[in-house]
């Protein structure tokens, strides 16, 4: 059984490793006011960013579905790690040496399962990368010069070269202390007659990274004509390795992407070399499946849904290109940005491109691209005579329906008038209207979820109800923030929780039934089971969330925590005026019912109860009056 991680560690290991850093590896961040951080969440699919990162504080929280934590809690979601696995990591990347209780550390045993394939694959990328200098792997070398590749741009890739034999990494990777189950596991190796062998033998080897620069898998390209294998052979899928959720080369053009708004999405392992060497340092590739929806929110989160963003795909020209090019526009509506096309001459891919006419030309091929819908639009055209008024129905009935998928209507009629320019029409509106025509169609069939146009059923569906959209189910007690009390507890909660040296030590005197929304009651419940606001220290936000009785109340603490207060000074003043209004509103609901006891009690009550319930309410109204008339210093 794994040994426990020393809890001294734990705690290194979370104020070691900032927050924003670890989310910054995956989605840009922006600031978001208040010294908090925001971005589109990476855990459902959003237009606009409503993940926010307190770095001050060391917490996330996204305001659209809820998720929120430390970064531990980020990182165990994000990357679907264990405690250990997640602990390990972080200690990995900030230099701390763990220990372990009950029986002390022991490699290869303690370890979690994903740290332990990941070291694997680390370990296997240089070995490889040692192997690139033997005499064996003279094939390889030529055959990254023959594309333009140099001794330092195979390091600065990390490319290396798997031995012809049999089973030379296997037996590396034994003696480094990992078991012949975590070999297979890890796709390095695979079963052979008598045991594991080497997936990988006699090719050139890229190692796969994922977005926070981890070895996760490896591309191998085929050198000799008696390897009976594909041109390429990938890792198989793994715990670690999902071909669908990674972009060769996102580790290495991560910062630029974000910083410049741009992505260039290429085909293969060498385009991504070429072009990062021609200076276009934000290219990236699949790993031998198609564009698609996981790559998709990759994208999005680093772009951040910038309307000025652009994606630019590059493809062969031939024919088979083309048709790869079309198919990326299934997508480009997944963004915001805009989606570019750019063909590359002649067949040629952009590292041929780079060996035949050198960077400029790379770079002039990503500069000169084409909008995809104009791409889609000329390449429907050309295939049909348009001199001739058949060729010309022909071709608007299949460009009519790529126009019509756009969603932005200003942009579908600019698009509309486009096509009947190329289709040489001129009566333009008939166009737009066959355009329009087809658009509506399409909603209806969406809205009703199957392929049949029946313009009848709109007239059968209840019409819709006035006002915004209901926002999407809380998973907690509903809350009223239209409620005056509701929205000054919610603020004096995020004053406690974020700057608790303006309410201490008032704050503490104040009882749970002082809130009124009952998960604001919890909340502070949990607060001062943490000791209060005035043993407020380092790991005060931390023993909060530790006394939420369950995750729903820790997600409302890890909410209040993140949320920005509501104020342009946060300073002692505001703070007193929200301690003064719940302690006003409370004093006030004593009041009402005070009075209707007396109401209840009447004339006949014992004289001596009677003057004790009048006195109180006497007592009552004088605080009121005091907290109304001098505020927080009658606290």
């Amino acid at each position: 059984m794994a040994g426990r991680i020393n809890d001294d560690d734990v705690k290194a290991v979370r104020d070691a490793v900032p927050i924003d850093a670890v989310v910054s590896e995956y989605l840009q961040l922006r600031n978001a006011g208040g010294g908090n951080l925001k971005g589109l969440c990476p855990f459902h699919d959003e237009k606009s960013p409503s993940f926010h990162v307190s770095p001050a504080k060391g917490l996330y929280h996204c305001f659209g579905c809820q998720e929120g934590g430390d970064t531990v809690d980020f990182v165990m979601k994000i990357d679907h790690l264990s405690f250990t696995e997640t602990i390990e990591r972080l200690a990995a990347q900030a230099g701390i040496t763990l220990r372990y209780e009950e029986g002390g550390y022991t490699p290869g045993r303690q370890q979690g399962e994903r740290t332990r394939l990941v070291e694997a694959h680390k370990v296997a990328a240089q070995f490889y990368a040692e192997q690139l200098d033997g005499a064996e792997a003279e094939i390889g070398r030529a055959f990254l010069a023959g594309r333009g590749f140099d001794q330092a741009a195979a390091r600065h890739f990390g490319v290396g070269y798997s031995p012809a034999g049999w089973d030379h990494l296997t037996r590396f990777l034994r003696g480094r202390g990992f078991t012949d189950k975590e070999l297979i596991l890890s796709g390095l190796s695979q079963d052979g007659r008598r045991g594991p062998i080497d997936r990988f033998r006699g090719r050139l080897m890229w190692p796969i990274r994922d977005i926070t620069g981890d070895v996760v898998g490896f591309g191998a390209r085929k050198l000799r004509d008696d390897d009976n294998g594909p041109k390429y052979l990938n890792t198989p899928e793994t715990p670690i390795y999902r071909k669908s959720h990674v972009l060769y080369g996102i580790d290495l053009a991560k910062k630029d992407i974000a910083k410049g708004n741009r992505a260039v999405v290429v085909e293969g392992y060498t385009d991504v070399m070429a072009c990062h060497l021609a200076g276009v340092t934000t290219a990236i590739a699949t790993c031998g499946t198609a564009f698609a929806g996981e790559h998709v929110k990759i994208l999005r989160r680093l772009l951040m849904d910038n309307s000025r963003a652009k994606v630019i795909f590059t493809f062969d020209g031939d024919a088979a290109g083309q048709r790869a090019a079309l198919r990326a526009f299934e997508d480009d509506q997944k963004f915001a940005a805009h989606t570019n096309i750019a063909v590359t001459p002649g067949g040629m891919d952009p590292c041929e491109l780079r060996l035949d006419k050198g960077d400029d030309a790379v770079r002039q091929l990503i500069e000169e691209s084409t909008p995809l819908f104009e791409f889609a639009l000329r390449s429907v055209v050309a295939r049909h005579d348009v001199d001739a008024p058949e060729g010309q129905a022909a071709a608007l009935e299949e460009a009519a329906p790529i126009v019509a998928g756009i969603k932005d209507s200003s942009i579908r009629h600019q698009y509309a008038v486009r096509l009947a320019g190329l289709l040489g029409i001129l009566d333009t509106q008939f166009v737009v209207l066959r355009v329009g025509q087809l658009a509506r169609w399409a909603r209806e069939r969406e809205a009703r979820g199957d392929g049949r146009s029946r313009p009848a059923a709109r007239a059968a569906a209840p019409a819709p109800a006035a006002g915004p959209a209901a926002p999407p189910a809380s998973r907690g007690p509903a809350l009223n923030l239209r409620s005056p009390a509701h929205r000054t507890e919610r603020e004096l909660l995020k004053l406690a929780l974020q700057r608790p040296d303006l309410v201490a030590p008032a704050f503490d005197a104040y009882g749970e039934d002082e809130f009124t929304a009952p998960p604001y009651a919890v909340v502070r419940r949990a607060i001062e089971t943490a000791g209060g606001v005035a043993l407020a220290d380092g790991d005060y936000l931390t023993r909060v969330r530790d006394a939420a009785p369950d995750d729903t109340v820790r997600s409302m603490i890890t909410e209040l925590a993140v949320e920005s207060i509501h104020a342009k000074t946060v300073d002692e003043i505001y703070a007193g005026q929200q301690l003064v209004q719940v302690r006003l509103r409370a004093v006030e609901r004593r009041v009402r019912e005070v009075q209707g006891s007396l109401v209840r009690l009447g004339a006949q009550s014992a004289p001596d109860h009677l003057a004790a319930v009048q006195n109180e309410l006497w007592v009552l109204q004088q605080y009121g009056k005091a907290l109304q008339e001098r505020g927080a210093a009658a606290l």
